[in-house]
């Protein structure tokens, strides 16, 4: 287990770009907190003594032996691509998989560049940035239709490469840098915690949240908040929900009427699972005017918000209803919302499928509930592990509990693909 989890710390940016800049003192530091090392433990790895590690993080050595540096590097289990002695081919050599969008592959100079190590300011450049961008959106849309499992390894290894882009980045482009990684960030958060990979993801998002405020982007630094309130509504922490997304709405001036709505929607759903009707209906109220105005004027939202609209609005009032035990208000919302929803978000209509198939177990409609949730299954198992696959077993729950034959035919069904 402990060999696992230092082989994964190595996706974190912070010590990614540690190793790169050689700063083997932050390296030290990094490497401990993540893993829970103490410098003894950290010593025997790389033969060292617990005095020496202290030195080293504290600045007072530097590791200038090639002898030593290599037992660091293998001690510490720093993957290849990581390694300062490593360098990527300019040219001729294969591409980073994650790099490369189907059927719309960039000239070869420009492949080159985006998955080489960067080593001069050169490199950096305005087309490079507009291609990595666009990788991103690529992505985020492909996580829609086939999970975030598949991705998570290809978005590591760009977020390196941008991190690499930093220390060639001068005047706005390191800015655009720096924004660029919040996004990276951000987006790995999500699929950590779509995962339910819970410390990872509050990890990614405050590094994402860091870097939103250092490229000065009001809008990743409120939309993190706002997933991180989401985080906590997962959790049913409805308290920490509304704090976090309160943070959101009034911490960051200057967002988009969209990020604010998503604030105001994510205090609406916090105080809707304290069942607090009141406070959650005049903040989805509130939430709706933003998102109507937002929708006229769709080139002022950031690109991340592509999905959110009337629709997705739509399904969160449904959600709302959920915790508040409207059962006919959920199914009105839901429904209404699925209808809408586009086949190609495989895995959010897997999710809000699972939900509607809980609200009418919830209303006494036994054998609906059935049929939708029993049809949401296969999704369920291949893209929709852990929410919609706890939320169908949920479902199965309430109908055991009101005494309806067909939840045994939901358990089964379940059993199935367990």
């Amino acid at each position: 287990m402990e060999d696992a989890l230092s082989r994964d710390v190595w996706s974190h940016p912070q010590l990614a770009a540690a190793v790169v800049n050689e700063d083997w003192g932050a390296v030290f530091r990094t490497y401990r907190r993540l893993t829970g090392l103490s410098q003894t433990k950290l010593g025997e790895r790389v033969g060292l003594v617990q005095p020496d590690v202290s030195d080293i993080e504290r600045g007072r050595r530097r590791v200038t032996s090639v002898e030593v540096r290599q037992r660091v590097l293998a001690g510490l289990g720093v993957p290849a691509d990581l390694q300062p002695s490593r360098a990527l081919p300019t040219s001729g050599g294969s591409p980073v998989a994650g790099l490369v969008v189907p059927g719309a592959g960039p000239d070869e100079d420009l492949l080159a560049r985006v998955t080489s190590v960067v080593d001069s300011s050169h490199r950096v450049d305005v087309p490079t940035l507009d291609w990595l961008d666009r990788l991103l959106a690529e992505h985020r849309r492909a996580e829609d239709t086939i999970g975030s499992r598949p991705l998570v390894d290809v978005m590591r290894q760009q977020l390196r490469t941008v991190v690499d882009l930093y220390a060639g980045a001068r005047g706005p482009l390191a800015d655009r840098v720096v924004r660029l990684a919040s996004e990276h960030a951000q987006f790995l958060a999500w699929m950590a915690q779509d995962q339910a990979q819970t410390a990872a993801a509050l990890a990614w998002y405050d590094r994402s949240h860091e870097w939103a405020l250092e490229a000065g982007d009001a809008n990743m630094a409120a939309t993190t908040l706002s997933m991180k309130a989401h985080m906590a509504w997962s959790g049913g922490r409805g308290d920490r929900c509304v704090r976090l997304a309160d943070a959101a709405r009034w911490s960051a001036q200057g967002t988009s009427l969209g990020v604010q709505g998503m604030a105001a929607q994510m205090a609406a759903r916090g105080h809707a699972l304290n069942g607090e009707p009141g406070e959650a209906h005049r903040l989805l109220d509130e939430a709706q005017a933003l998102i109507s105005r937002a929708a006229e004027h769709p080139a002022d939202e950031p690109v991340w918000m592509y999905f959110y609209d009337e629709t997705w609005f739509t399904l969160q009032r449904g959600m709302a209803a959920l915790h508040l035990h409207d059962w006919q208000a959920a199914m009105d919302h839901l429904t209404l919302g699925l209808d809408a929803l586009p086949d190609e978000y495989r895995r959010d209509k897997t999710w809000y499928r699972a939900c509607l198939a809980h609200a009418l177990a919830g209303a006494g409609e036994s054998a609906q509930a059935v049929s939708v949730a029993v049809a949401s299954v296969p999704d369920a198992a291949a893209v929709g592990r852990p929410h919609s696959w706890n939320e169908l077993h949920a479902t199965a729950a309430v109908l055991l509990r009101k005494g309806a034959q067909e939840g045994k035919q939901l358990v089964a069904a379940l059993r199935e693909f367990d």
